[in-house]
């Protein structure tokens, strides 16, 4: 009993597996034919596109070709008229000189006319090839995108990796300007005392050697000394005669007013914090960290 059900049921599965096998590759097939046809479809489409496009042009280029010979048949029967009355006036050259213009101008309008109706058919010709240029410029403009996406990517690490390098390093030289900082502080104050010392130490015996004779040389060369106006850094202040040991406001010897290069003057070189500074017609010698005048001559320019 048992048996006899299970080749029953077997019988009836085989014969469901058998009825349904073909119905597989049938789908298949239908699929497949299903995605030619739409391929075909659109190969179709853009086939009767461009034959439309085609017979337009066609029929653009008859239509300039045909005007083009109306307006040359025009211009040659009004140049026949107008030398035929030329020649009943008895004016035979003139009347072949018209014939000969009017001829000339209607072959180059039917000339002109053909050579617009081949541009006009290489017209469709070329639009079919920008077309197909577009879409090569599409395609690479994606390529182009893909591959900027990717730089930027690795842009992007390689910048996250140089921030972290460069925090690193910052780290390390502000570990190392502390240490310098603190060493160029000792310094500073090393060559101010020593700035101080050369106060101490100029010499306004320069008076005595000739090389620095500024009154003659001034006498030789007048036009040197005549720098232009002063302009004082305050509006209403008005000259005073300093003296040696004088503090002077800092306004006063800023580096607009000092005299750069002293030998063209005849006038000793500085050193340390002294400036040879101008005040008016004057000429200070000023220790710029203090604002003290260490030495003076009066009426220096004209």
């Amino acid at each position: 009993m048992k048996i006899g059900s299970f080749l029953r049921n077997s019988g009836l599965a085989a014969m469901a597996l058998a009825l349904t096998l073909p119905s597989i590759p049938a789908q298949a097939a239908s699929q497949r034919s299903d995605r030619e046809r739409s391929v075909n479809n659109r190969g179709g489409q853009a086939e009767r596109r461009a034959n439309r496009v085609e017979r337009r042009s066609e029929r653009q280029a008859n239509r300039v070709e045909r005007r083009s010979e109306r307006r040359a048949q025009r211009i040659e029967n009004r140049g026949d008229r107008a030398a035929q009355r030329a020649a009943n006036r008895g004016n035979q050259q003139q009347a072949q000189r018209i014939d000969r213009r009017s001829e000339r101008r209607a072959d180059r309008v039917e000339r002109n006319g053909e050579q617009r109706a081949r541009s006009i058919e290489r017209g469709s010709r070329d639009r079919q090839r920008a077309n197909n240029r577009g879409e090569r410029a599409r395609q690479h403009q994606q390529r182009q995108t893909q591959r900027a996406d990717r730089d930027s990517r690795q842009r992007y690490e390689r910048e996250r990796r140089q921030r972290i390098e460069r925090n690193q390093r910052y780290r390390d030289r502000q570990q190392a300007g502390d240490r310098r900082q603190h060493r160029n502080r000792y310094e500073n104050r090393r060559d101010y005392r020593e700035a101080r010392r050369d106060h101490r130490r100029w010499n306004r015996q320069w008076r005595q050697n000739q090389r620095y004779n500024w009154h003659r040389y001034r006498t030789a060369h007048r036009s040197v000394f005549r720098p232009g106006r002063y302009y004082s850094p305050y509006r209403n202040y008005n000259y005073r005669r300093l003296s040696i040991g004088f503090s002077l406001d800092r306004l006063f010897y800023s580096n607009r007013y000092w005299i750069n290069n002293p030998s063209y003057y005849r006038l000793p070189d500085v050193y340390g914090p002294y400036r040879w500074v101008r005040y008016y017609d004057d000429v200070l010698l000023v220790d710029i960290y203090s604002g003290e005048v260490v030495d003076v001559i009066h009426d220096f320019f004209w």
